[in-house]
């Protein structure tokens, strides 16, 4: 399957695409050529993708070209690059151009009986979303959006700790990608040089008691680009820390990772994992605040618990908190 739309006039923009390289610029008047439309209309197309976080150059009697090299997602690719094992055990593997959420997408086909370890990805989200309800910002080509649904027998309360064995997926795949030195802050963060790089959620849906099933989004930035401005956190990219690899590599190892770790996760629990969640842990020591509805709480974080619960010593004592925001301390 190969990357499609969701609506007839998404296309109009990736013929734009289809035409743009980084290497070589192309007037606005062949382009309307090529395309069959006005120069207004490719003006406008121009904009449109710059809106989405394309660097689009304009050069004077020159035209239009690519910033940087664009390395669009394609479904056939990103299967082709998968170990035997994992393709053989996989869903469906869809890429849209644009979509209102990867996760949304296959909770969507939850009840229409898709199938396990279904993947979407989609190189637009129009409502991109990560923890309690914040929204994931990703310029176009920049980032990686990818959703994977999971069927599990046991009841609900036995995927505790799920988000945490899935960003040790997410560590692993961008260490085998030659993207190293990336940590994990509880409870759905990836991070390097304290800065945010991409971020887990997990949604649960079936029955309570089982079987049930869960939509494990990953969100990792590559290229953010002026987006980085509009974030309203410290972020960092692939491209400042590492060499970018191919978004079908990335896209690749990620499945695998995935599929491996959830494989044990579903067999033996967050146990399993408890001590490389340890060797990834950037929040142990460190002063944080736990924010709850009744105010916040200073502590000291000391590692997770079985179930994935952050332990923290405050000074009444050390609990678990399974729940709330938790933030480092500036400084700390």
């Amino acid at each position: 399957m190969t990357a499609r739309p969701d609506r007839p006039d998404a296309a109009s923009p990736r013929r734009l695409l289809a035409q743009l390289d980084a290497g070589t610029a192309i007037s606005g008047s062949e382009l309307a050529t090529r395309l069959g439309v006005s120069r207004a209309a490719v003006w406008k197309q121009v904009e449109h993708l710059r809106a989405a976080g394309l660097d689009i150059e304009a050069q004077a009697g020159r035209g239009y070209r690519l910033g940087a090299p664009l390395d669009l997602l394609d479904a056939d690719a990103i299967r082709a690059s998968l170990a035997p094992a994992t393709a053989r055990r996989l869903g469906d593997l869809d890429v849209f151009w644009q979509i209102d959420s990867t996760s949304s997408e296959l909770l969507r086909r939850a009840a229409s009986g898709v199938r396990d370890r279904s993947v979407c990805l989609a190189e637009r989200q129009s409502a991109g979303r990560g923890r309690r309800g914040r929204a994931w910002q990703m310029p176009l080509g920049g980032g990686l959006a990818l959703s994977m649904f999971c069927r599990f027998d046991g009841a609900m309360a036995s995927l505790a700790g799920l988000s945490l064995v899935a960003g040790l997926a997410a560590v692993d795949a961008l260490a085998r990608c030659g993207v190293d030195g990336v940590g994990l802050k509880w409870p759905n963060d990836l991070v390097a040089r304290d800065a945010k790089l991409g971020g887990i959620l997990v949604e649960l849906g079936g029955d309570a008691l089982g079987p049930c099933h869960a939509v494990i989004g990953v969100g990792i930035n590559l290229r953010l680009g002026a987006t980085a401005a509009a974030i309203d956190q410290r972020v960092t990219d692939i491209e400042t820390l590492a060499r970018v690899p191919s978004r079908h590599a990335l896209a690749a190892r990620l499945v695998e990772s995935l599929d491996d770790r959830i494989a044990t996760f579903a067999r033996d629990g967050f146990a399993a994992f408890a001590q490389r969640y340890a060797q990834c842990d950037v929040l142990h020591g460190r002063e944080v605040d736990v924010l709850r509805a009744n105010g916040t709480q200073r502590g000291i974080a000391r590692g997770v618990d079985a179930r994935g619960a952050l332990r923290v010593a405050f000074a009444d004592g050390e609990r678990s908190v399974d729940s709330g925001e938790v933030s480092v301390r500036a400084g700390a």
